[in-house]
């Protein structure tokens, strides 16, 4: 399968603590690749690099052969990478739609003079960008909400916001940062549903991270597991899941040397 993500020998460290080590990564076109590990693993620290939040010390990060490194958090997104945060990142004040619709604003074309004067193609591409936010609200079951201000969603309906705010990015990859946090068993099994749904429908390449293991298990066709900033076991759910290694880093067993 071509990669879509290829990240080789990354290395970023905070003074002379080393949040990632030496680490590789290559997540295939329109594969849902899972990135887990303990608390302080490393995982949320990648995706600020992948996204261009942080720069790494050294090593390579391409999407689709583009490098990224050196690149800022706009250009990234430009590139085709849309992300969602451990921590919801909503403008809360604003309503969904337009929260949503910010987004979407990556597709305006027009110039400053079109935005003052609102002459021209202005009117129409605005219409066309309020329709692709309120389409991609209605695919989330959000289209009800539109009006309301973001602040005052439910927290699962606030995930799937940011998630649809990530989507108006058109992205080739998509970043899941712990999408099912905070969610009972119910809620996270309702999830993994919406996530197949979605990779289906926008047929994109999803990298997630993620602690709630039954999630990991039924959605990801691959898996990194990292610990202290380094790479402990990698392949498919079955080999990480039996891996002594995984187990004595989750649980604190030791069932042999790693």
């Amino acid at each position: 399968m071509t990669a879509i993500l290829q990240i080789n020998d990354l290395n970023k460290a905070f003074g002379g603590v080393k949040a990632i080590q030496n680490f590789s990564l290559e997540v295939a076109e329109c594969q849902i690749y899972g990135l887990i590990g303990p608390n302080g693993a490393g995982k949320t620290t990648i995706f600020n690099t992948i996204t261009g939040i942080y720069q790494p010390n050294s090593g390579s990060i391409r999407l689709a052969g583009t490098e990224l490194i050196g690149k800022k958090p706009f250009q990234v997104a430009g590139l085709g990478i849309g992300r969602t945060f451990q921590n919801i990142r909503l403008f809360t004040q604003l309503s969904v739609a337009e929260n949503v619709f910010i987004a979407c604003q990556k597709d305006a074309r027009y110039g400053l003079f079109g935005a003052l004067t609102r002459l021209g193609s202005f009117n129409r591409l605005e219409r066309e960008l309020r329709e692709k936010a309120l389409n991609l609200l209605d695919f989330m079951g959000l289209s009800s909400f539109a009006d309301a201000r973001a602040g005052s969603l439910p927290y699962g309906h606030q995930r799937k916001l940011e998630i649809a705010r990530a989507l108006a990015l058109d992205p080739r990859l998509l970043l899941l940062d712990e999408p099912a946090a905070g969610m009972n068993a119910d809620e996270a099994a309702e999830l993994v549903e919406f996530i197949l749904r979605l990779h289906e429908q926008f047929k994109m390449s999803i990298l997630m991270i993620e602690h709630h293991m039954d999630v990991v298990m039924k959605l990801c066709q691959a898996i990194t597991v990292l610990n202290f900033g380094q790479t402990i076991s990698q392949g498919s759910p079955a080999q990480v899941s039996s891996d002594p290694c995984v187990i004595e880093a989750y649980l604190g067993r030791e069932e042999q040397p790693c």
